[in-house]
């Protein structure tokens, strides 16, 4: 009898999942596994959020291949040794897995190849089941990658996607394979309480609803803070309950602008996962330099902590900020002006704005956070790499009546319309009446003076 093993990794899902269907083929078993690795906790990647919503994907994902006669294997220790044991166990003669990007991806991978050779076993790596193209399905000429979004772009969007398979009928596992509890969801008070309920059935649910009623007005709204028109769906690519090339064929077949704003969207993920593939060291360290000299001491630290807790004094940043912590997750527009807020008003190093996002951001990855925090700090890929985003500008344009501040500064709930954005230009008793906000952390004309002195640009 053939047996097959399948380890999920960021692909925890049944329909569109290329290795699943690779190893079920012509074989009469699979070994559908999941191994905890204690070095992604180790690295500080496994914060309370996503180790909840990795819970849902988990139980979603087993019940879905129970449907069809399986279940879930699912181990914890190094992934090479767990799968090697698995594959000894169940007499298995090959792996199937999704290609990843990352170096520490790309480490499990060759780490698993040379351990199943020396054995006599073969490794199958899939492309395009992390992202809608495989991460070098096009490149430039003279070059490994595009460091420039627009011409990515058009080439990408005349590529072929693969097309979508359809989620097995039968998953039929080798008797005895042992297998430990599923995770179980962290304790409630380490969880973003507004935290979104994970899983492929749920993503599922939500691709179609956001496609069936939300998708024409994306193309104009998607930067409307208090409209929340946006999809919501990137804590499912993230894990893989959703498949990127099968949301884009779905929603080029449900076509209009708000459909193609969001395909677009998607290669924008596609864009740095490539980015991120060529130049792994990009996950820590610059990928164009700028020769900063980021603040650092007590002030600077004090300013950081301001900015995490929502206090910073300014009302837009402050509502993403508290946002993030209560649900987990915030709009592109919101991350774009917090970024943009503490790395270029205040000055202080992406890095550690990386980090606090990635402990609380259910869709925190290596790619698309760290590479989009370097394009706000002006390290990365933007061509305009010194702009710097005016946080009352911004505030008055994307929440003009000040839904969203309200919303998430209840301190200022009394304030209607741009005053809400301002609300240190108050009048005295006015202002005493929102004595519990703070004042800014620093006069936005000091702050661009001082980033723009850094970047020799005054």
């Amino acid at each position: 009898m053939n047996v097959s093993v399948v380890l999920f990794t960021s692909d925890l899902r049944v329909h569109d999942h290329p290795p699943l269907r690779a190893a079920l083929g012509p074989r009469n078993e699979t070994v559908p596994l999941f191994v905890r690795d204690p070095a992604v906790d180790q690295a500080g990647f496994a914060p309370p959020n996503r180790l909840a919503f990795l819970a849902d994907c988990l139980a979603d994902l087993d019940q879905g291949l129970r449907r069809r006669g399986g279940r879930l294997v699912v181990r914890s220790g190094d992934p090479v040794d767990e799968v090697c044991a698995v594959v000894r166990e169940a007499d298995a003669d090959e792996v199937h897995m999704a290609a990843g990007c990352s170096a520490f991806a790309l480490r499990r991978e060759q780490r698993l190849r040379r351990a199943l050779e020396a054995d006599g076993r073969r490794l199958y790596v899939h492309d395009a089941v992390v992202t809608a193209l495989p991460a070098g399905a096009v490149t430039p000429s003279g070059s490994d990658h595009f460091a420039v979004f627009t011409p990515y772009f058009r080439r990408w969007s005349a590529e072929r996607l693969r097309p979508p398979l359809a989620a097995p009928r039968v998953v039929r596992v080798p008797p005895g394979i042992r297998s430990e509890a599923l995770p179980a969801r962290p304790a409630a008070g380490a969880v973003s309480a507004g935290l979104a309920a994970g899983g492929e059935e749920e993503g599922r649910k939500r691709l179609a609803y956001w496609l069936d009623r939300h998708a024409d007005a994306y193309e104009e709204g998607h930067d409307d803070l208090a409209a929340d028109t946006t999809s919501r769906l990137s804590p499912y690519f993230h894990f893989g309950a959703l498949s990127a090339a099968e949301a884009v064929h779905r929603a080029r077949d449900r076509g209009g602008a708000g459909a193609e704003a969001f395909v677009r969207q998607l290669c924008w993920r596609d864009f740095h996962h490539q980015l991120l593939a060529a130049r792994p060291a990009v996950a820590d360290t610059d990928y164009r330099t700028r020769a900063d000299r980021w603040r650092r001491g007590r002030q600077a630290e004090a300013d950081l902590r301001a900015w995490q807790d929502g206090r910073t004094g300014y009302p837009v940043v402050d509502a993403a900020m508290r946002q993030l912590a209560h649900e987990g997750w915030m709009a592109g527009r919101g991350r774009l002006l917090t970024a943009s807020f503490l790395t270029k008003t205040l000055y202080i190093d992406w890095r550690a704005g990386a980090r606090h996002f990635l402990d609380l951001l259910v869709d925190g990855d290596v790619a698309n956070n760290q590479l989009n925090w370097q394009w706000m700090a002006g390290t990365g890929t933007d061509s305009r790499p010194n702009r710097v985003l005016n946080p009352v500008i911004q505030g008055k344009r994307y929440d003009p009546d000040g839904a969203y501040v309200r919303r998430w500064v209840p301190e200022l709930a009394g304030l209607r319309g741009p005053r809400i954005h301002e609300p240190w230009k108050l009048d005295g008793p006015e202002r005493a009446r929102y004595d519990d906000y703070p004042d800014p952390l620093i006069e936005l004309p000091d702050g661009l003076a001082r980033f723009r002195r850094a970047r020799g640009q005054d």
